[in-house]
């Protein structure tokens, strides 16, 4: 998937708006998440899969897509 792939997702399928994401990180704003993460994607030189936003995103959306599918 790309980038502009998982935006279109998250505009027809938004997040709730707190995820708790991990054991370690609670999402209070996800749409800020996303904007923040998308900014930082854009931003990004060289090679998509070398970014960490990128790997934070495809991570963030795999388990939405999970989440979505228990429902």
């Amino acid at each position: 998937m790309s980038p502009e792939e998982i935006k279109r997702y998250f505009e027809n399928n938004p997040p709730p708006k707190e995820v708790d994401w991990r054991p370690h990180a609670k999402i209070t704003d996800t749409q800020g998440f996303l904007k923040h993460t998308f900014i930082l994607i854009g931003n990004h030189k060289g090679d998509i899969n070398k970014c960490p936003a990128w790997w934070r995103l495809e991570e963030f959306y795999q388990d939405m897509v999970k989440l979505n599918e228990q429902k």
